[in-house]
């Protein structure tokens, strides 16, 4: 059931004939975890808490800093030194405060990545280093998990849904990147730099993106990558294929 004020907040939505008012009840049920509060996560986080999102979990065990603020919109001035966690939540209840926020003020690990993404429906990494972006993809694929990921780094920006859990012909995370890079040859952000509202695209992306899987709405991204390249103003998706030689979903998986 909805309050009148949440008749009135998501009344923008229960007008689309694609979702209703029994679509906006599947969101407000949905429990979306959410890897990152940082330029990613911000745009997602606020987009998903002001959808309607039921239950918002938030990993991320860094701290606000003043060279954050550039892209990581979620977070003020105030925020500097504050967790991210922490403060992601005071913004989201400012947001909408029929949204439940779990904040997980820890890094995502072998140890505890089963219990975190197992207590969601579906996850959305906005992480910024590849050993938690594969920790992911290895986790949702074995407890079946919808993963929506993106990334970013200078202008570019790249966004994919990975359900390799369905079978053939979906492909998982490893099936495009079988390994991580070699240390140091693919420099962070804070080396390479990245266009502060590129966060803003990509974030707003994903979030837009999770809303579909969680309503099986128009086409997934599932064996897709979509890259979008600011500078060019120009966005191509690029088909990818399932690899039965991989070692997390592949056929001798």
């Amino acid at each position: 059931m909805f309050s009148r004020d949440e008749l009135e907040r998501y009344s923008r939505h229960v007008i689309l004939p694609e979702i209703g008012g029994a679509g906006q009840q599947k969101l407000k049920q949905a429990r979306v975890l959410v890897i990152g509060a940082g330029g990613l996560g911000s745009p997602l986080l606020l987009y998903l808490a002001a959808a309607g999102i039921g239950t918002l979990g938030i990993v991320d065990d860094d701290t606000v800093s003043l060279s954050n603020l550039q892209r990581q919109v979620l977070h003020g001035t105030e925020a500097i030194g504050r967790r991210k966690t922490e403060s992601a939540a005071v913004a989201i209840a400012g947001l909408n405060p029929h949204v439940r926020v779990v904040e997980h003020t820890e890094r995502l690990t072998p140890q505890n990545a089963d219990s975190l993404i197992g207590a969601y429906d579906i996850v959305a990494d906005g992480s910024d280093n590849f050993d938690t972006r594969f920790l992911v993809n290895d986790t949702c694929y074995s407890l079946g998990k919808t993963l929506v990921t993106a990334a970013m780094l200078r202008f570019d920006g790249q966004l994919s849904t990975f359900k390799p859990w369905k079978g053939a012909p979906h492909p998982c995370y490893r099936c495009v990147f079988p390994e991580p890079p070699p240390p140091g040859s693919v420099p962070a952000c804070s080396e390479a730099g990245v266009l502060g509202a590129l966060g803003g695209v990509m974030g707003s992306l994903q979030a837009l993106e999770v809303v579909k899987e969680l309503l099986d709405l128009g086409d997934s991204l599932s064996g897709r990558l979509l890259l979008y390249d600011a500078l060019r103003g120009d966005f191509r998706t690029v088909k990818l294929r399932r690899d039965p030689q991989c070692r997390t979903c592949g056929d001798r998986s």
